[in-house]
């Protein structure tokens, strides 16, 4: 009784090529404020979204290497690109539970679209990976799907550009066509995509429901804590972490600003190699 509660104690390990998944870390802070959460940035290395896949494979078993050093009772992979690649080897060799942001977001498209048309925008790895079209797929094999790539969405998003006239256009190049295809939900995979949720909202209107793969991955977390007993106390006061792997730039305070997130002196860590 006392080591499981000592366990529930322990933070939440949450990891991103980047700092784009602090998206996912402000919806864990909403719905899970007693937790304690570490969130490790492998900024040395960002973007994973045009790293092949076993590079990105490694990238992301180093970095949940690095998160089981530091005590984490799970491990949420804050990356769609690396839940796309490398989701699978994690669950098979990391010895706590694994949360990827895909499935979540598949399921909250599946429930939400009214015509079966679903769009999914991300970056070139995600996209070109299939991993939303099999999740969905596997969900409803009637669903139709449209999928995009958006590589100029991450550079505008870590600018600060969130909105403007350049944004709206950007926006509009890449979201016209599937809105013409007929879409009437649009997955947002890519964790830094929340922070353009207003110009995006602003295009699309009433008429495309979003999905944020954040918001639904941090639900995820939330039953998987229920279901292996490893919610923390009620009383139990949740600290956030932020941990990168090379100092940060001027997309933090962006990010930090977006998402209302406080956090204390950012830490830095040296990339852990796996030996071969």
């Amino acid at each position: 009784m006392a080591a499981q509660s000592a366990l529930r104690e322990k933070p939440i390990g949450v990891f991103d090529s980047g700092i784009g998944g602090l998206t996912v870390v402000r919806a864990l802070r909403e719905l899970l404020p007693n937790e304690s959460i570490f969130y490790l940035g492998d900024t040395a290395r960002v973007p994973y979204g045009g790293k092949s896949a076993p590079t990105v494979e490694r990238y992301s078993l180093e970095i949940t290497a690095m998160l089981l050093a530091e005590d984490c009772k799970t491990v949420v992979v804050a990356c769609n690109t690396a839940s796309a690649l490398a989701l699978p080897q994690l669950e098979a060799t990391t010895p706590v539970p694994i949360t990827g942001v895909i499935r979540p977001g598949a399921q909250a498209a599946v429930g939400a679209t009214r015509n079966g048309h679903i769009g999914v925008i991300g970056t070139r790895a995600t996209i070109k990976s299939g991993a939303y079209e099999r999740a969905l797929l596997a969900l409803d094999p009637a669903v139709r799907i449209s999928a995009r790539a958006c590589p100029l969405f991450v550079p505008l998003i870590e600018e600060g550009w969130l909105q403007g006239e350049i944004t709206d256009q950007i926006v509009r190049q890449y979201l016209a066509p599937l809105v013409a295809d007929g879409v009437d939900t649009l997955v947002l995979g890519c964790t830094h995509y929340p922070l353009l949720r207003e110009a995006i909202g602003q295009f699309l209107g009433d008429t495309v429901r979003l999905v944020d793969s954040a918001q639904n991955c941090a639900t995820a977390v939330a039953h998987l804590l229920e279901k292996k007993d490893l919610r923390a106390d009620p009383g139990s006061s949740g600290q956030l972490a932020v941990a990168l792997t090379d100092p940060p730039d001027a997309f933090l305070d962006v990010a930090l600003k977006a998402l209302q997130l406080e956090i204390g002196e950012v830490q830095l860590r040296e990339v852990i190699h796996l030996t071969r």
